[in-house]
């Protein structure tokens, strides 16, 4: 048995217990302050930069300090989907004593795979904003997966808001917990073999990215897209490890669970010493090499390592944004990951519109959006739905948040303030 196989042994030994579902189910409804610490607590023009090359996209409104100023936002501003991975830590009043007792240390070793979101995006990040969130888990299901045998579905809801209390968006995460020797034992994906790429290939995908431009400042108004309209393509790789350590550089960090390095991460495995699993060299090393390592991916059912959904979230807004140009708005997007973007994986990305509507003198289009690999298929289905300057009516408005959303936040800012002072720390 090689050092990997004992490795995959030990870290496989965690089940899925009843008893933690059970558990679970004490924290449907439950929202507290997060006290997450991400890499990127404010979105400084810098980071705002280096986030948005991070995910490939080269839009000045995004990457450029000074060409914001001569649009409708008047600054540079964030891409939305950069509230994702920008969280300070927000104080809030602490969880009752016995339910955080009854709760601790849920799915111990289990593994969990992103499977989807919803987006819903209300105000600009804007350079020098501070992101906190609020949120709790809203729903918990269990069923028998084809992949991995029993699994558990969490939906999770978290609301971001700025230094002002203004909610800038909401995201609804669906995460599935599975057992990681079920996962290996199916052998679903085990047929699946690397993709070997001629030069016809690679200048079909280069075709693409010749064609990819966005926007801009010229505006795309309501009145000039049809039903039935498809949206020009885009496409993503062929993804590699390079791209990997990109999107982490760009501000992605796994948190709380985090790579991390030398004394911070003997730190962190004496925290949550069941997230290590050795390396072939005898090495402790993070269970989410998956997304890196092919023999540890291999080791848990998976033919190679692949990428992070989160990272098909932000390329799903990329996609939307480029279209919409400077004066338009990414409302909200949907994602469902339905394969898996293997190390070598080309992403296809299309879509069409579906609908057009006005209300409350807001001119909305749904869009239907799909990414396609090069094996023909469809691993994220997709919608969004996106905000066009009107000819006859004028620029975009901002959609107003839920009041009860706006309330809560203006809530935990106010909360978050009065325990700094008690702390002396304002």
């Amino acid at each position: 048995m090689t050092q990997l196989d004992e490795e995959f042994e030990r870290a496989t030994a965690y089940a899925l217990l009843d008893d933690d579902i059970d558990r679970a189910r004490l924290l449907l409804g439950v929202e507290t302050a997060s006290a997450t610490d991400e890499y990127v607590r404010t979105a400084t023009p810098d980071a705002i930069r280096n986030f948005a090359r991070g995910l490939g996209d080269d839009n000045p409104l995004y990457v450029d300090d000074d060409y914001g100023i001569g649009t409708r936002w008047g600054s540079q501003i964030a891409p939305g989907s950069m509230a994702e991975i920008v969280n300070a830590p927000l104080l809030g009043d602490p969880v009752d004593p016995e339910l955080k007792k009854r709760t601790r240390s849920l799915f111990r070793g289990i593994h969990v795979f992103v499977s989807g979101s919803t987006w819903e995006h209300y105000r600009p990040i804007y350079p020098g904003d501070r992101l906190h969130s609020f949120g709790g888990q809203e729903s918990l299901e269990v069923k028998e997966s084809e992949f991995a045998g029993r699994s558990v579905i969490r939906v999770a809801r978290r609301v971001k808001f700025n230094q002002r209390a203004e909610v800038v968006g909401v995201v609804r995460t669906l995460a599935i917990y599975t057992e990681r020797k079920k996962a290996r034992e199916t052998g679903k994906y085990a047929h699946v073999e690397p993709t070997m790429y001629t030069d016809e290939d690679l200048a079909r995908i280069d075709e693409i990215y010749a064609s990819e431009e966005p926007r801009g400042a010229e505006p795309r108004y309501y009145e000039d897209v049809e039903v039935g309209e498809a949206l020009p393509p885009m496409v993503k790789g062929p993804l590699t490890v390079t791209e990997m350590i990109v999107f982490h550089a760009g501000g992605y960090g796994f948190t709380p669970y985090a790579p991390t390095a030398s004394r911070l991460a003997y730190k962190n495995r004496r925290r949550i010493p069941a997230f290590y699993v050795k390396n072939e060299q005898g090495v402790p090393d993070v269970g989410q090499r998956v997304h890196w390592d092919p023999r540890w991916a291999q080791a848990i059912g998976n033919p190679m390592a692949y990428d992070y959904g989160v990272m098909r979230q932000t390329w799903l807004y990329h996609y939307l944004s480029d279209w919409v140009g400077d004066d338009g708005w990414v409302f909200s997007r949907h994602d469902e990951m339905r394969k898996f973007n293997y190390i070598g994986d080309t992403q296809f990305l299309s879509g069409d519109v579906v609908a057009k509507r006005i209300e409350d003198g807001r001119c909305y289009v749904d869009i239907e959006t799909r990414m396609t690999n090069q094996r023909g298929d469809v691993t994220t289905p997709g919608r969004g739905t996106v905000l066009l300057p009107s000819r006859d009516l004028g620029p975009v408005l901002l959609p107003d948040p839920p009041a009860e959303m706006q309330q809560k936040a203006a809530h935990f800012s106010k909360r978050h303030g009065e325990l700094l002072k008690e702390r002396g720390l304002r």
